[in-house]
């Protein structure tokens, strides 16, 4: 097709530019699932284009079915697949929590901490999907927020945005770079390098940094003082018991001012050896094989403890004596053994609980398959032997097993499982195989070894065979959502190349905006993707408007990756709503948020990027 040639509006234009907005209206207003609006789009091409065909030079139809499917088995589609199972590996083998757990315990002001924190997050996202990356920086950031007697709110939205940064620097920061890369391939251009786009990102990424970090805080809200109870709510304690068996690591181990190096977040009230009890503090106290220790600590603590050392968190195995026949129910068989995955999971003591009255080793559990980690009690903190504590209503017990007998649970009127408190106990002892496999796979393609589809796709599978996800696992960390949108989207923009509507609307638009040269044409450009993607999937964003970057980059004879950059700059923009990106969503419940604080806070931050943009056009590109 001849670029610089007016373009004639046709049938099959038309009913493109209304496939797409239609599209557009359908994934903003969210009346019908992402789902239903990808699939209905994707066969209303098929049969359109089917019955108006795009004949091509050799009489083919340039939109078969074929070729709108063909977005299915596209490599940046399949890339993004695989970085979701390797940022599944890591998040799952706990692979980065050493670097959260760091940035929180750094012994700073409480300034430098955040500072510090939002800094790895910017530098952490670069590499990594940036849900992971927030998921994992929540807790530290809420437990910054509590020691420093501060609102929520006052990190959480920064740590958000720190993270979106941070994915516009380099190809795989994003799935959305990804996507634009792979859009420019279909439009018969080369794809982007890896650090390509790394200069621009740069720069919009540390003008937005310096926003965050010294003007964001005083455009959010500063909450209430009831932010601290609900903080606290989430890091409730639970005490229990632990025996230092021969060989454990933790043989051997002296206290340090008290604290044992290998348990940081973790109390101990009590130790008993050989009978007799030793009270803190432990200055200089040596663990011995047998001690049995009284602890205290958050579930997230105990669970660490529980990954790192196994089979060390848990309360006494029940003896036969211990249980009455007609009270207890009978052993269960493990009805999910191939899932090997340990579970832990919330169960509170109901009024109507024939378990009041009960020590934890006259339950049973163990007989289900499950163990009980820790007991927590709103009244007060409960010392001394977990074995002598009388369970009582509204106790809360932390158990940990398989998938099947926590379903068996849910069953069971005398336990009430807590709704979504379940979660999977990280695989630590996996974790540097994950982190490896990880730093080989950035590294492979970093320095153009290997492509980054290739790489991705090899460290999932790697991951997958090495045991540090099952397949299960791995299936379960692909976002269908993801894949069918992305589908679809790259079929419109094949249909806009082929039919001719990328260059009929780039040329509509360079006409709107006049004699701007291919400086006003990017800026301009910058705008209009970074205000869409504000409404719009980013992904989808980025997909749709890479063509029609590309048929404006033609019409003036500038290199077509300049426009492939402005669009992942532009779509990464996702500030001005809590719709505009995952991670917005995600922290707009532990920041307390409502939709205006993003407009106020996000909103200075789009129209201070689209500056930086207009000035990196001149700075960095030279135009």
């Amino acid at each position: 097709m001849d670029y610089a040639a007016t373009v004639s509006a046709t049938p099959q234009i038309w009913l493109t530019l209304a496939l797409l907005a239609l599209a557009l209206v359908l994934y903003v207003s969210e009346r019908l699932s992402v789902e239903v609006v990808s699939i209905g789009m994707l066969s209303t091409m098929m049969l359109a284009f089917h019955l108006m065909p795009v004949t091509g030079p050799a009489g083919r139809n340039l939109l078969s079915p074929d070729t709108l499917l063909a977005g299915f088995g596209n490599p940046a589609l399949l890339t993004v697949m695989a970085l979701l199972v390797v940022a599944e590996a890591l998040t799952r083998t706990g692979a980065l929590d050493r670097l959260a757990d760091g940035v929180g315990h750094l012994r700073l002001p409480r300034w430098a901490v955040v500072l510090a924190a939002l800094a790895a997050v910017t530098l952490t996202s670069a590499f990594i999907n940036d849900t992971p990356v927030v998921v994992m920086f929540l807790p530290v950031m809420q437990a910054l927020a509590l020691r420093s007697g501060m609102s929520p709110a006052r990190v959480m939205m920064p740590l958000s945005f720190a993270a979106i940064l941070g994915g516009m620097t380099t190809l795989i920061g994003s799935s959305t770079n990804l996507l634009v890369s792979s859009a420019l391939t279909t439009q018969n251009v080369p794809g982007l390098g890896f650090f390509e786009q790394t200069p621009m990102g740069v720069l919009l990424a540390g003008v937005g940094f310096l926003y965050v970090v010294l003007v964001m805080p005083w455009l959010l809200p500063r909450g209430s003082a009831g932010f601290v109870a609900q903080v606290l709510s989430q890091g409730k304690q639970f005490v229990s018991q632990c025996t230092i068996a021969a060989g454990s690591p933790l043989e051997g181990e002296v206290a340090a001012a008290g604290i044992f190096r290998s348990l940081p977040d973790i109390t101990v009230h009590l130790i008993v050896r050989d009978g007799e009890p030793v009270f803190p503090p432990y200055d200089d106290t040596r663990l011995q094989a047998g001690d049995v220790l009284m602890i205290a600590g958050t579930r997230k603590a105990l669970a660490d403890v529980a990954a790192r050392f196994p089979g060390l968190v848990s309360l006494p195995d029940s003896s036969d004596e211990d249980f009455d026949e007609d009270e207890v129910a009978p052993p269960r068989p493990d009805l999910d053994a191939s899932a090997d995955e340990q579970v832990m999971v919330e169960a509170m003591i109901p009024p109507t609980s024939r378990f009041t009255g009960f020590s934890v080793d006259q339950l049973g559990l163990q007989r289900q398959n499950l163990v009980v980690l820790g007991i927590e009690r709103r009244a007060r903190m409960m010392r001394g032997p977990t074995t002598e504590i009388r369970l009582q209503a509204g106790d809360v017990l932390l158990l940990m097993g398989r998938w099947g007998a926590i379903d068996e649970l849910r069953a069971d009127r005398d336990l009430v499982v807590v709704s979504g408190s379940a979660g999977t106990l990280p695989k630590v002892h996996h974790a540097r195989r994950a982190a490896l496999v990880f730093l080989a796979m950035v590294g492979l393609s970093a320095f153009n070894l290997l492509p980054i589809a290739i790489a991705a796709l090899i460290a999932a599978t790697l991951l997958v065979a090495l045991g540090t996800l099952t397949p299960r696992q791995a299936i379960r960390a692909i976002d269908h959502k993801v894949v069918l949108m992305v589908g679809n989207a790259l079929a419109l923009g094949e249909a806009l190349d082929a039919t001719g509507a990328a260059s009929f609307l780039a040329q509509h638009l360079l006409a709107a905006v006049g004699n701007v040269g291919p400086w006003g044409a990017l800026v301009a450009f910058f705008g209009l993707v970074a205000a869409v993607t504000n409404v719009l999937s980013n992904n989808a964003c980025a997909v749709l408007f890479t063509p029609i970057g590309v048929g404006i980059a033609r019409h003036l004879g500038l290199d077509p990756h300049l426009f492939a950059i402005a669009t992942i700059l532009a779509s990464n923009c996702s500030f001005a709503t809590p719709i505009g990106y995952q991670t917005n969503l995600l922290v707009m419940g532990p920041g307390h948020y409502r939709f205006v604080d993003y407009v106020k806070a996000g909103l200075p931050l789009w129209l201070l990027l689209w500056a930086a943009f207009a000035v990196g056009v001149k700075v960095v590109w030279g135009l």
